[in-house]
C-alpha cells in the first residue's frame, strides 16, 4: 500500500478548518490581543538589542518596520484569507515584505509562540482585572459610604426567610463591606500570579540565546519573570486563580441581591427604590417595579456561570501547552468581565440611592415581635432568671401577643406579668415603662455592644476600619497601574532609541 504521505497534494488550510478554527481564532487575536502583541514585539526586540543577540542596524530596521506595520494595517479591517496561519504569522509576512525574509525572521529569535501567547493572555487578563478591581474598589467605597449614612437606621433582619431580629441597615451593608473586601483581596491573590512574565520560556525550556528574561518582564509591566519555564507554557492557574476568584465574588454578591429583591416586595417592602431606578408596567398603573436588581440577580449569575465555565474548560487537561486555555477560551473568558462590569457599576448606584421605609420597618416589627429576644436576655440580667426560664417566659409573650395583633411594646406588659408569675410564683420587678424600654428596637440595637454588634460604638469602630482597608486596597491598586504605565513609557522610550540607531 502507497504511504499516503508520498501522495498527499492537499493545500493548507482546509476549507472547513479555515472556516470553523483559524477564521475565528484570527478575528479574536485583531479584536482583542492586537496591543498586546506589539508590546510583546518591542519589548522582545529591545532585549534581543540590550543583549547584542542582534546588532544595532538590525534592530533600528526592525524597529521602523515595526511602526510601517501599525501605521498602515488596521487590524479591525482585516478579513481572514488562509494565506497565513494566524495574526502572528501576518504580522511576521509583513515584517518579512519590509525587511526581507533573513532580517524579517530575526525578530522570532529565542521565543515562542507558546510563550507569545501565555504573555498575551496574561497581558489581556491583567488588563481587565485593572479594570475589575478598579470598579470592586468603587463599590467596596460606596457600600461604606452607606453603612455610614444607614448606621442607625432600623431595619428588620431575616433568618430563614423569617423575621428575626432588629438590626441597623448599617450593620447589614457593613456585612456586605466586609465580604467584598475579601474578595477584592482575592483578586489581588489572582493577580500576583497573572503579573508573572512567561516570555522567554520559548516553546518549553527556554533557549540557549542570552536572552534576559527579566529586562523584558520589565518592559511589559510584569512585576518579575514566572521562573520555571515549563510552567510557562503549562500552568494555566493564572487562569484558574482569576476566575475562581470571579466566581465566587459573584456567587457571594448575589446573596444580598436576592435579599433587596425581597425586601423591595410589597409584603415586606423595607427598602425604597428611588423613582430613577424603577420601571412601570406597561398594562397596571400602580406598579413600581425595581428590575434593576433582577437585572442585577441574572448578571451576577451569568458571571458566575461564565467564570465556572472556565474552571470547567481547564478540567482534566493535559499539563502542557494546549489550545483548550488559548485564543477562543480566552475570550469566552472576557464576557465575565463584561458582565461582571456592569454589575459592579449598578450594584454601588443602587445602594447609594436606596432608603429604608422606616413605617414599613416599625410595622414588621410590631408585627413579628422580633424583640422579645431581648426581654429574655433582660430576665436573666435584671431577675436572675436562668435563660431558658427567661426565653419561656418571653414566648409566652410573644405568642399571646401575636395572637391579639397586636404590638409587643403597649400590650405586652400584662401578659408578660401573667407569664413571669407562671413561671417563677413571684412578680417581676419591672414596670410598665422599663418593660417597653426592654422591648424597643431602639433598645435591642443599643445593648448590643460586643465587638461586631450594632450599637453605635462597635459600629463605628468598624466602619472607620472599612475605610482604612479601602484606603491600602486603593494604594495598592494605584502602586501597580502606575508601574504599569512607568513600564510603557520606559518600552516607549528604549523603542524608540533603536529606530534612531544606524
Amino acid at each position: 500500500m502507497t504511504d499516503p504521505r508520498l501522495s498527499d497534494s492537499s493545500v493548507f488550510p482546509d476549507p472547513v478548518y479555515k472556516q470553523t478554527v483559524l477564521a475565528p481564532l484570527f478575528d479574536g487575536a485583531k479584536d482583542h490581543h492586537v496591543e498586546g502583541f506589539r508590546a510583546i514585539d518591542r519589548a522582545h526586540l529591545v532585549m534581543l538589542a540590550e543583549t547584542g543577540i542582534l546588532d544595532a542596524a538590525q534592530a533600528g530596521d526592525i524597529a521602523r518596520a515595526l511602526d510601517s506595520i501599525d501605521a498602515e494595517i488596521e487590524p479591525s479591517k482585516l478579513v481572514y484569507t488562509g494565506e497565513v496561519e494566524d495574526f502572528f504569522f501576518l504580522i511576521e509576512k509583513e515584517l518579512k515584505q519590509r525587511v526581507g525574509p533573513d532580517l524579517g525572521g530575526r525578530l522570532h529569535t529565542a521565543r515562542s509562540r507558546n510563550d507569545i501567547d501565555h504573555t498575551l493572555f496574561k497581558l489581556g487578563l491583567r488588563s481587565r482585572l485593572n479594570v475589575l478591581i478598579g470598579k470592586a474598589l468603587a463599590l467596596h467605597q460606596a457600600l461604606i459610604a452607606a453603612a455610614e449614612r444607614e448606621k442607625s437606621t432600623l431595619i428588620v433582619a431575616y433568618t430563614h426567610g423569617q423575621p428575626a431580629q432588629p438590626t441597623t441597615f448599617g450593620h447589614y451593608l457593613s456585612a456586605m463591606v466586609e465580604f467584598v473586601g475579601r474578595d477584592i483581596e482575592r483578586l489581588f491573590e489572582a493577580y500576583a500570579i497573572v503579573d508573572l512574565s512567561p516570555m522567554g520560556a520559548a516553546a518549553i525550556t527556554t533557549t540557549g540565546f542570552p536572552t534576559d528574561r527579566a529586562l523584558v518582564a520589565e518592559l511589559l509591566g510584569f512585576a518579575a519573570p514566572l521562573q520555571n519555564s515549563y510552567s510557562c507554557i503549562a500552568g494555566v492557574d493564572y487562569i484558574t486563580a482569576t476566575y475562581s476568584a470571579i466566581e465566587l465574588m459573584f456567587l457571594h454578591l448575589g446573596r444580598p441581591i436576592q435579599d433587596f429583591q425581597v425586601w423591595t416586595s410589597f409584603e415586606v417592602g423595607q427598602i425604597y427604590v428611588p423613582n430613577s431606578l424603577v420601571q412601570i408596567s406597561s398594562i397596571m398603573p400602580q406598579k413600581r417595579n425595581p428590575v434593576p436588581i433582577e437585572h442585577l440577580r441574572h448578571l451576577a449569575s451569568q458571571t458566575y456561570g461564565r467564570a465556572q465555565a472556565m474552571l470547567t474548560v481547564m478540567h482534566n487537561t493535559p499539563f502542557t501547552d494546549m489550545n483548550d486555555s488559548e485564543g477562543e477560551t480566552q475570550a469566552m473568558g472576557y464576557q465575565a468581565f463584561d458582565s461582571a462590569y456592569r454589575v459592579l457599576d449598578l450594584l454601588a448606584a443602587l445602594v447609594a440611592q436606596i432608603r429604608i421605609d422606616p413605617a414599613r420597618v416599625a410595622q414588621n416589627i410590631r408585627r413579628s415581635c422580633i424583640t422579645i429576644t431581648e426581654l429574655a436576655d433582660s430576665l436573666v440580667r435584671r431577675e436572675g432568671l436562668s435563660f431558658r426560664e427567661g426565653h419561656e417566659i418571653a414566648a409566652a409573650v410573644a405568642k399571646a401577643v401575636v395572637a391579639m395583633g397586636g404590638d409587643l411594646v403597649s400590650d405586652g406588659y400584662a401578659p408578660f406579668t401573667q407569664a413571669f408569675e407562671k413561671a417563677t410564683g413571684r412578680a417581676s420587678a419591672l414596670d410598665q415603662a422599663t418593660f417597653a424600654e426592654l422591648v424597643s428596637p431602639e433598645y435591642f440595637v443599643a445593648v448590643r455592644t460586643r465587638y461586631g454588634g450594632p450599637a453605635p460604638e462597635p459600629l463605628n469602630a468598624a466602619i472607620d476600619g472599612y475605610k482604612n482597608q479601602a484606603a491600602e486596597l486603593a494604594a495598592r491598586h494605584d502602586n501597580l497601574l502606575e508601574r504599569q504605565a512607568k513600564a510603557a513609557r520606559l518600552l516607549q522610550e528604549r523603542f524608540d532609541a533603536l529606530k534612531g540607531k544606524a
